[in-house]
């Protein structure tokens, strides 16, 4: 794995043999962004590097809507992240385009969204919505 310098300074990607994977770390969840090709030469170093991520418990985004070229290895991938996040506690999405999509058996099976903005604001809708079940509850005790 090398680090590579991608659109702009501190915009820094991993580059696991052809795909590039960059991290923003935002208020709401952590954006992993993967970038080019998963196939059955890189996706161990990309599973590798992803499964960091749900250790952090901050919700994840991850990001494969710009990803050109996705070999059945990729979902063994998410399922592999899926338990991750599973066994974690952490809440994820995952944002893909419709290629992706139509090679999952069950599209169903993973949280999915149209971009990293509806999936941050997903989240956000579900911060209110817990906030708004808990206030009755804090205003009776006191």
């Amino acid at each position: 794995m090398t680090t590579a310098n991608v659109a702009g300074q501190h915009n820094r990607a991993v580059d696991c043999d052809g795909a590039l994977i960059r991290a923003h770390y935002r208020h709401l969840a952590t954006v992993v962004t993967i970038r080019g090709d998963i196939d059955t030469v890189n996706v161990d170093r990309v599973s590798g590097y992803i499964r960091r991520f749900p250790l952090a418990m901050n919700p994840v985004v991850l990001d494969i809507s710009d990803v050109s070229h996705f070999a059945g290895a990729g979902i063994s991938l998410l399922y592999a992240f899926d338990e991750d996040c599973r066994a974690a506690g952490v809440e994820w999405t995952l944002v893909a385009n419709p290629a992706v999509i139509d090679l999952l058996d069950d599209a169903d099976e993973f949280p999915i969204t149209c971009s990293v903005h509806e999936a941050l604001r997903n989240l956000a809708d579900a911060i209110v919505s817990r906030r708004q079940l808990v206030l009755p509850l804090i205003k009776k005790t006191a």
